[in-house]
């Protein structure tokens, strides 16, 4: 697909280079008039060799690379960006996870008897593509997960595509499962929109044609009154023949009651004391080695006891020798401050989090970008678990935020923003304009159109695929840039007809250019996917000003001075409003500066997020942070985390 991908991009990067061109032509055009230009024939002229430029690069009108569904080349070259994507995503998570070269021996059982081992999972999937893995909370399922997703994406030689995917994001009570998972691959891999590379609807036809399978991780964190309903949905989605991989922690899978069809049931062992001293030992420097060794001792006196039950996965293994690498373990003997596992497991999460902020030597070793505050920390983590909680979810989207403020009141707030800004631009430039009595009311207008605009797209609704006419560059453009263009000719004559009406053209071609990526081979993360957003935002913005600077000039130039420089100011503001309306990242915004004002959040909450990670609370998966185990997260949330049965 390189050859096809290049132009693609060739053909994306030329449209925003031919944008802004045509913008600062148009500006040029009409004050650099020594030369004897005059501005209706620039003008005219210029807008025809856009829509020319813009008919020469319109997917739509190369009907060979804009067929209406994707064809099977165009989901093939899907598959192998996907799986290009998926595995730098992965890999690198792997290695901040600190798993690449620092893993315990995971190993399991079946219920055919079939051992395995964690270097051995690819395996045990090429033998068997239909597996279940059961353990207690922080066994190690979710690594196992993400260990088999990498391998398989290895070894991938344009075959399925695992996809590893939190259920917690699920509810199968308002959501096909198939539904769910298409809704996930758009959100995380925003270019399967691409329909000039792609073709319309090739995340949808990647589901229906297999060509991507699930690794659905953590049954346990859909709702327990629905598990029953949700196995039997998967099992319907994916029946026997298909590939599928589930983790679930084992109590909540026997309650559930729904046997995976034709799945092979690997059990995660605890691991035993040896296991556990031989990774603190290697992983400690010889004095941090020696004051663990009466808990090695305790350990191989007990082996059934509450030290032992609390230390048998290697998730609390990995806490306890990072909470004691400069500590003494020896406390965790006293069993009237830690009488059971829950104890010892909370003392450790607690330890996780209080160790990771606070300290300028730990920042500076993760590599932090500050330090935080350790109380205000814990205070906004807490905030965040409790309403992933609450929510029932573990991964936290940048995009989700909008979901901790009230929607009503998230919409009336983000309008009330935006149309004070629109209303201020329009209204700033009437003030000084041929007929200042009109401006407020002109402003009022504004803001209150912009507003309603605004109250419309708070709705959280996914986009869809463009289709037919509306997938053309130049129709599309022409069309709405004409027909502005001829309101205006009629108020103000031909000069700012021409220009309003091809600022909106290139304005609309810039949202098509910006409006899908070309990049699905580029791993995801939070920060591209915000990142796309807020180019889309400056971009269309700083066009929109040239456009309402110079339509400034034209109208009322020839008689204020100073008129070019406040159609830029009002420009930028108007254009401001009209790019982010529909953009997820106005809505975050909205939200994270309301929740910032009261002390919920950080005011650099991507930022802290992004250290919290470095610093071992948080972790990433795909486009979302979660915190590190559920664990982490139900400690911080004040909710009850269940306790392995059978101990």
């Amino acid at each position: 697909m390189g050859h096809y991908a290049q132009v693609s991009r060739f053909r994306q990067r030329a449209v925003l280079v031919g944008c802004v061109l045509a913008a600062l032509l148009a500006a040029a055009g009409l004050f650099v008039t020594d030369y004897g230009i005059e501005p209706d024939l620039w003008l005219s002229g210029l807008a025809v060799g856009f829509l020319a430029f813009l008919a020469a690069v319109d997917p739509w009108l190369h009907r060979r690379r804009a067929a209406g569904l994707a064809t099977d080349a165009n989901l093939d070259a899907a598959v192998t960006a996907l799986a290009t994507s998926l595995h730098s995503q992965w890999t690198e998570e792997c290695r901040a996870r600190g798993l690449a070269d620092d893993l315990l021996d995971l190993h399991w059982s079946s219920d055919a008897g079939r051992p395995g081992r964690g270097d051995a999972v690819v395996g045990a999937f090429e033998r068997h593509p239909r597996l279940v893995f059961l353990g207690e909370a922080g066994a190690g399922k979710s690594t196992i997960a993400m260990l088999l997703t990498i391998g398989l994406l290895d070894r991938h030689d344009g075959g399925p595509v695992p996809v590893l995917l939190s259920l917690s994001s699920w509810d199968p009570d308002t959501e096909d499962v198939r539904t769910w998972m298409t809704r996930r691959l758009y959100e995380e891999h925003p270019a399967l929109r691409n329909t000039e590379l792609y073709g319309s609807y090739a995340g949808d036809l990647l589901i229906e044609q297999r060509r991507v399978f699930p690794v659905l991780d953590g049954l346990e964190r859909i709702a327990e009154h629905k598990r029953a309903d949700a196995l039997d949905r998967i099992n319907r989605a994916f029946p026997g023949s298909s590939p599928l991989v589930l983790t679930s922690r084992s109590d909540e899978f026997a309650r559930a009651g729904v046997p995976v069809a034709g799945a092979d049931v690997a059990h995660l062992h605890p691991l035993d004391h040896e296991e556990i001293a031989g990774y603190l030992r290697a992983h400690a420097d010889p004095v941090t080695a020696a004051r663990w060794e009466p808990i090695f001792l305790h350990l191989r006196d007990e082996p059934d006891g509450r030290l032992a039950d609390a230390l048998s996965t290697p998730l609390a293994v990995w806490l306890a020798g990072l909470v004691y690498g400069y500590g003494e373990p020896s406390e965790l003997l006293d069993r009237t401050r830690f009488p059971d596992r829950r104890a010892i497991e909370d003392h450790l999460v607690d330890e996780l989090v209080d160790g990771a902020f606070g300290d300028r030597g730990v920042a500076s070793q993760a590599r932090a970008s500050q330090v935080w505050p350790r109380d205000r920390a814990r205070r906004w983590l807490a905030f965040l678990a409790s309403g992933m909680h609450a929510r029932g979810i573990t991964d936290l989207a940048w995009w989700e935020l909008r979901r901790s403020v009230g929607r009503r009141w998230l919409a009336v707030l983000g309008a009330l923003v935006l149309g004070t800004i629109g209303g201020l631009g329009v209204g700033w430039l009437m003030a000084y304009a041929s007929t200042p009595k009109l401006a407020p009311a002109t402003g009022l207008a504004a803001g209150l159109a912009v507003a309603v605009a605004a109250l419309f797209a708070s709705r959280d609704r996914a986009p869809k695929p463009r289709l037919g006419v509306w997938r053309s560059l130049v129709l599309v453009s022409g069309v709405l840039g004409m027909a502005v263009g001829l309101v205006f000719g009629a108020l103000y004559g031909l000069s700012a007809g021409l220009v309003v009406g091809l600022g909106l053209a290139v304005a609309v071609a810039l949202r098509f250019a910006l409006g899908s990526s070309a990049e699905l081979s580029h791993p995801t993360s939070p920060k591209w996917t915000m990142a796309r957003d807020r180019i889309a935002v400056w971009t269309g913005s700083l066009v929109l000003a040239v456009v309402f600077g110079a339509a400034a000039g034209l109208v009322f130039g020839p008689h204020q001075t100073g008129m070019v420089g406040l159609g830029l100011a009002c420009g930028l503001m108007l254009g401001f409003t009209l790019s982010v309306l529909h953009l997820r990242w106005w809505w975050f915004t909205v939200a994270r500066i309301w929740l910032a004002a009261r002390g919920k959040l950080p005011w650099e909450l991507m930022v802290f997020l992004e250290d919290a990670r470095k610093l071992g609370v948080l972790r990433l998966s795909g486009a979302s942070y979660q915190f590190r185990h559920t664990l982490v997260q139900e400690r911080l949330a004040g909710a009850p985390v269940p306790v392995r049965s059978g101990a």
